[in-house]
C-alpha cells in the first residue's frame, strides 16, 4: 500500500529556541545555558512529527529573512521535505525558558511575526493546491495582514481537490472555517470554551458541547485536549474521553501539534477514530517528555500506543 501524502502549511512559522536558567529575575541579566534551536510554527511541527513516525510529508512555509534561512536549514537538518515561500518580512523568533529554581517553570516568549501581503498569503493557497496530498493540515496563527477566513479559503481548496483537511488554530480564524468541511479540528480547552462562548466546567459538559458542534456539521471530528486531564474526541458516532498518559514532563512546548501529527498520520493511514485519537494522546505526551519543540521520539510514541490501547 502507497503510503498516503500529508502537506502542511504555516504561514507565521517560528525558529524556537529552547534554553535553561539557573534563575529568571527582572533587571538582573539572566545567564541561560543548554539552548536548543529547532524549526517551529504550528504546521512545522505537524510535519516534524509526521516525518518522525515514519510519513509521507511536506512542508509548506512562508518565511523570509536571515531567520527565514535559519528555519529552512533547521528542517533540512532533520531531513524534513519542505517547500518554502520567500515573504519581504523577516520569519519571527520565539524563546521558551526553563527556570530551574522554580522547578523548571516555563516561561515563554512569543513574537507576532512579519506582515504577509496579499501576493504572498495568495501563493500559500496556490501552493496548497498544487502540491500533491491526501490530506492537508494547517496549524498555527496566521500572520499579520492576513483575512481571517485564511483558513476556511484553505478549505475550499482543499474540498475542490478532494483532499481531507485539518485544522488547529483559535479564535476567528478557526471560526471561520467551521463548516467548511473540516475532517479534523483540534483545540485546546481553552480554546474550545472560547469558541463555544462560555466555560466547560465538567468532562461532560465538554462532550456535550463538542457533540452538538458535530452534529451542526462544524467538522467531521473535533480533539479538545485538556492536558493533564486528558482529552476528548467528537464524531457523528459518539464521544470518547481517553485520561491523560502519565510521563515525566520536561516541555509542553509542541504537545499540541505533536498530537495533531500523530493523529492525521494514523488517520490517514486507515486508523480508526478511537484508534487514531489514541495514537495523538500518545504522540503529545511523548513530546513532553523530551525538552526543546514537538521531539517525541518514535520509540516513545509506540510504546504509548501500546500501553493506552491495553488500558482502554
Amino acid at each position: 500500500m502507497t503510503e498516503p501524502r500529508i502537506v502542511t502549511l504555516t504561514v507565521n512559522p517560528t525558529v524556537d529556541i529552547a534554553c535553561t536558567a539557573e534563575s529568571v529575575r527582572p533587571v538582573h541579566k539572566v545567564r541561560t545555558h543548554s539552548e536548543m534551536q529547532d524549526p517551529g510554527g504550528g504546521g512545522v511541527n505537524v510535519a516534524r512529527v509526521v516525518h518522525e513516525l515514519g510519513g509521507n510529508v511536506c512542508a509548506i512555509v512562508l518565511a523570509g529573512g536571515f531567520p527565514g534561512h535559519f528555519l529552512e536549514e533547521l528542517l533540512a537538518e532533520e531531513q524534513v521535505p519542505s517547500r518554502v515561500l520567500r515573504i519581504a518580512g523577516r520569519t519571527r523568533i520565539s524563546y521558551t525558558v526553563h527556570d530551574l529554581a522554580r522547578s523548571q517553570q516555563e516561561y515563554r516568549f512569543v513574537a507576532e511575526g512579519p506582515h504577509v501581503s496579499a501576493d504572498e498569503w495568495q501563493a500559500a493557497l496556490e501552493a496548497v493546491e498544487r502540491e500533491p496530498a491526501d490530506w492537508i493540515v494547517a496549524s498555527g496563527s496566521l500572520a499579520p495582514g492576513m483575512p481571517e477566513d485564511f483558513y476556511a479559503r484553505v478549505a475550499w481548496a482543499a474540498a475542490r481537490t478532494g483532499r481531507q483537511f485539518a485544522l488547529d488554530t483559535s479564535g476567528a480564524p478557526l471560526r471561520a472555517a467551521l463548516g467548511e468541511g473540516l475532517a479534523l479540528i483540534k483545540p485546546s480547552l481553552g480554546e474550545f470554551e472560547s469558541l463555544v462562548g462560555h466555560k466547560l466546567r465538567r468532562v461532560d459538559e465538554l462532550e456535550q458541547a463538542a457533540s452538538t458542534m458535530v452534529r451542526n456539521g462544524a467538522a467531521a471530528r473535533i480533539a479538545v485536549t485538556q492536558g493533564h486531564l486528558g482529552a476528548v474526541l467528537a464524531t457523528a458516532t459518539g464521544v470518547i474521553h481517553l485520561p491523560p498518559i502519565e510521563v515525566e514532563a520536561r516541555s509542553a512546548v509542541g504537545a499540541g501539534d505533536s498530537f495533531t501529527g500523530a493523529m492525521v498520520l494514523a488517520l490517514a493511514r486507515g486508523a480508526t477514530d478511537e484508534d487514531a485519537f489514541a495514537w495523538g494522546m500518545a504522540g503529545g505526551a511523548a513530546a513532553v517528555m523530551h525538552t526543546g519543540t514537538a521531539h517525541p521520539a518514535r520509540a516513545d510514541v509506540e510504546r504509548l500506543h501500546a500501553k493506552l490501547r491495553n488500558v482502554a
